[in-house]
Order: structure tokens, then sequence, then C-alpha cells
């Protein structure tokens, strides 16, 4: 139950972090916010492994390396909304 609750809740709160650090002018949605989150996760637990242990390695990491992926996350996602909204002009 604890672990339903975490794989919810963890990608949730790093979403909305990296929300607040990224900037709210971006207009995610809160979906996209989870998304990130879960998508930050595995970038946080990459480069966690890269840089503590030397290799790449794929796995999940929790808060701080969540909130850290999601960051790299949205803010890559924010600067292709950019680009392509310039594009369509």
């Amino acid at each position: 139950m604890f672990l339903m609750f975490a794989l919810v809740l963890i990608p949730l709160v790093a979403g909305f972090i990296a929300n607040l650090v990224v900037g709210k002018r971006a207009n995610f949605q809160p979906w996209e916010l989870f998304v990130a989150g879960i998508i930050g996760s595995f970038v946080g637990g990459i480069l966690s492994n890269l840089v503590f242990n030397g290799d790449f390695e794929i796995s999940i990491s929790g808060l701080l390396g969540s909130t850290v992926g999601a960051i790299i996350v949205l803010g890559a996602w924010a600067w292709w909304r950019t680009r392509e909204a310039q594009a369509t002009r």
C-alpha cells in the first residue's frame, strides 16, 4: 500500500517542485508535471549512477533525484514548446 502511494506521490511532488523552479509561465498541465516527475526519476537515477558509481545504469531515484531529473525534463520540454511555437508562426 505504501509503495503504491509513493509511486504516485513522489513523481507528483517532484513535478510540482520542478514547475516552481522552471517557472509557471510555461503553463504546464498537472498531468504533464506527473509525467515529468516519472521521467525525471529515471533521469535522476541515471545521473546519480554516473556521478557516484561512474557507470551508466538505468534506475529510479527518490524525491531529490526525481526533482533534479524533473527540472531537467521540464526545462527541455519548455524549450521545445517555445521552439515549436516560434516555428509555427
